[in-house]
């Protein structure tokens, strides 16, 4: 049987999907959404993004829910969702607790996967929630009824579903109440306060999470500290950070919950060995990762249910199916060389995968263009290594005050690289930590991955082109005109992304039209066309081309008419009539095929096979 060599001997983390990317520390994730269904809901109002329009805190809390459950169908579909209701009419649990509705529909656990069904559904919540399940006040002071306790202990029995070694287990909590237990007596007041705040003591010690999405009045910030402080477990230092997101606009409160779901996981964990029995533990965390579409799922025709995909080798000879372990071949000098899965694995192990300090530069040392891909931000951890933290502190701070970077090799399963660790300092505003303190490990080439551009654009003998002052100046003028202010990729998303999820939504919401998708990647035409913008665009093309207007096409024409020509023109290193003949054009590489086909005018698709069966087909054999 005839293996790829390039497929067998790649290495199984070139994947863009793996190494850096994939979040290794929790594969699911298991939510419940607890909303404040009292009548200050519904009552206070705040303007909406439209004019002359006013949205209740309700209606922000359910369209954000209803955004994040379609985005979770985009980024983590395997995670499992709950909803639920408190300060309610109507009651709808499993405890059979006052005050407490949780949302489901028909053929779905009260924790699930989120289905189209359940989108639908809850995007018409807020016209039947009055007449099914209705708003009012849960926590009574004569009878002692306290719903966000009953809602506290309902989110703890749904998430009990899963482990929390191997999945994230999280409440969202949505109220514009800052002080529920503020008007009872205060007996009364410091009793409820007292369970509720053990209640959820009882909840985190299990595990599991409890975040707050306050939502504040026009007139009024929420006070975090009369009570919800003490129940999400904020610190002083915590609570700094936390005050200005309780400020923020709530028309950024979609897009702030968006990004507590997505929240950042372990990518990798790295031992850094500093020199001879000195290490430490370090995580690794990925700053970056590509967006892509999701994997697509084999469905079996009859009964539209998942289908198990097995591969079966059979030999090319009998036909008959392979049960010995397969050989992997490497062709070399007209001979097949075979190795196990086990040698290859061996060949692959360039080293044993930790990351090994050699030294240090100084930070002028690192240039730009050395930068590969996305680096890594590490962070120690004193979870396996007791004194992680301290040595990391140590090394870190010397680095920024000598201005150094250190240089280590990092290789196991991965390519092996030498990367630059070059450390973070804390940068902090009057609103928090903005950047926190760490390193940022930047993957180096080695020498042969830097190309040397003069040798690349210039002919033997002859210097490259370079440009006059006065095309420098012109060129200058035009990127100061077209400079980007205050730009991010951030404020740009992916257009066939966004139009193939739009698609996706349309058709599993059964939806008539498909939304609208804005490609923010289009130039800016009103911006383009400005006198300033458009006499320094003429100022640089006349800087080059000078004053013919002919002359930018002509010369692009001339270039292209000079690279054909440069491609028909035969090399006379190989006669390619006699090797057809005598049946080595075989022994060719792929580059040397080419370069008959392009002097012909022939395609240059194809494997090696097919290139030299179009070769032998212009020539006639």
């Amino acid at each position: 049987m005839e293996l790829d060599p390039d497929d067998v001997f790649r290495d199984e983390d070139e994947d863009p999907e793996s190494e850096f990317f994939q979040e290794k520390e929790a594969s699911k994730e298991f939510l419940v959404y607890l909303i404040d269904a009292s009548p200050k809901m519904f009552s206070s109002t705040c303007p909406s993004e439209e004019e002359d329009k006013q949205e209740s805190h309700f209606h922000i809390a359910v369209s954000c829910i209803a955004l994040s459950l379609k985005s979770h169908i985009i980024n983590r579909s395997n995670d499992e969702i709950a909803i639920c209701f408190f300060n309610t009419r109507e009651k709808k649990n499993l405890q059979d607790l006052n005050g407490v509705y949780v949302f489901n529909v028909p053929e779905r656990d009260c924790i699930d996967r989120p289905t189209a069904r359940l989108i639908k559904e809850f995007d018409l919540i807020e016209e039947s929630f009055d007449k099914d399940i209705g708003s009012q006040t849960g926590i009574v002071s004569d009878s002692r009824e306290n719903s966000l306790y009953s809602a506290l202990w309902v989110a703890q029995a749904l998430l009990r579903k899963g482990s929390s070694k191997t999945a994230d287990k999280r409440m969202f909590l949505f109220t514009n109440e800052d002080d529920p237990f503020g008007n009872m007596r205060i007996s009364v007041k410091e009793d409820m306060t007292r369970t509720t705040l053990q209640r959820a003591k009882d909840v985190q010690d299990l595990g599991i999470s409890i975040e707050l999405l306050p939502l504040s009045q026009p007139d009024k910030q929420f006070n975090i500290t009369l009570f919800y402080k003490d129940l999400i477990g904020l610190n002083s230092d915590e609570l700094t950070e936390f005050m200005p997101s309780v400020g923020q606009k709530l028309e950024d409160m979609k897009d702030q919950l968006k990004k507590r779901v997505l929240a950042k996981r372990i990518a990798k964990r790295i031992t850094f060995v500093i020199c001879d029995g000195l290490s430490i533990e370090l995580n690794g965390y990925a700053l970056l990762r590509p967006a892509i579409p999701g994997s697509i799922t084999w469905l079996d025709s009859t009964t539209n249910l998942p289908v198990k995909v097995e591969r079966s080798y059979i030999c090319t000879d009998t036909g008959a199916i392979m049960q010995d372990p397969i050989q992997r071949i490497q062709p070399y000098k007209n001979q097949n060389i075979m190795f196990t899965v086990e040698e290859l694995s061996q060949v692959k192990k360039i080293s044993t995968g930790h990351l090994r300090l050699l030294g240090f530069k100084p930070l002028s040392c690192l240039k730009d263009y050395y930068n590969l891909k996305p680096s890594t931000f590490l962070y120690p951890s004193d979870k396996e290594v007791i004194g992680s933290t301290r040595a990391f502190i140590a090394l870190h701070r010397s680095m920024i005050q000598l201005e150094r970077f250190a240089v280590a090799f990092y290789g196991g399963t991965t390519p092996p690289r030498l990367v630059a660790l070059v450390a973070q300092d804390e940068i902090e505003s009057d609103g928090g930590q903005v950047e926190p303190p760490g390193m940022n490990m930047i993957y180096l080439p080695y020498a042969n991955d830097i190309r040397d551009i003069d040798e690349l654009h210039s002919k033997p003998g002859v210097a490259a082109p370079r440009a006059s002052e006065d095309q420098l100046k012109k060129a200058s003028a035009l990127m100061r005109r077209l400079e980007l202010k205050d730009f991010s990729v951030c404020q740009f998303a992916n257009p066939a992304l966004q139009r193939h999820y739009a698609i996706l939504q349309a058709i599993a919401l059964d939806e008539n039209e498909v939304s609208e998708t804005r490609d923010e990647t289009l130039p800016d035409e009103e911006g383009m066309n400005r006198p300033a913008v458009v006499k320094a665009i003429e100022n640089f093309k006349q800087s080059i081309y000078g004053d013919d207007p002919d002359e930018e096409s002509d010369s692009g024409a001339k270039e292209k008419s000079r690279k054909r020509k440069a491609g028909n023109a035969d090399d006379g290193k190989y006669d390619y009539i006699e090797l057809a003949k005598t049946g080595k054009l075989k022994d060719l590489t792929v580059v040397e095929l080419k370069t008959y086909l392009t002097a012909n005018n022939l395609p240059l698709g194809g494997k090696k096979e097919v290139l030299i069966n179009r070769i032998l087909t212009h020539i006639g054999k």
